[in-house]
């Protein structure tokens, strides 16, 4: 079975959980957004190389941290983070100024979980 994604910005609003944990590793690094993947010890798992680009960081340092704890503090909050524990399945569009590492810089958060699967997603759109 072969996924086939059209990269354009709309994606970022309409792509699913499901889509996204079936992506390879291409798929999800071609996406025009950042895709940050995380089990539910929030342990960092998919860091797609846009993301990578826009915060400067490598995926090699992020991948197995704690993803709210030690890469994205900023979203350690009741906006992010909080939402996680107490929304069980979620797909919101939150706006946010991320602030760690960076000047003050305008996004749209997707948050995404589902019980039953493997791993969450905050998805980034610059």
């Amino acid at each position: 079975m072969e996924l086939i994604v059209s990269v354009t910005e709309e994606n970022f609003e309409a792509v699913t959980l499901s889509a996204l944990d079936a992506m390879s590793f291409e798929e999800r690094d071609a996406l025009p957004f950042g895709v940050v993947g995380f089990g539910p010890d929030t342990i960092v798992q998919t860091y797609n190389a846009t993301e990578a680009r826009m915060s400067g960081l490598d995926p090699s340092t992020v991948v197995g941290v704690p993803f709210f704890d030690a890469v994205a503090q900023c979203m350690n909050n009741f906006m992010v983070a909080q939402r996680f524990i107490d929304e069980p399945n979620i797909d919101a569009i939150v706006p946010y100024v991320l602030t760690l590492r960076m000047r003050p810089t305008r996004v749209r958060l997707r948050l995404l979980a589902q019980p039953g699967m493997p791993r969450r997603y905050v998805l980034i759109e610059r």
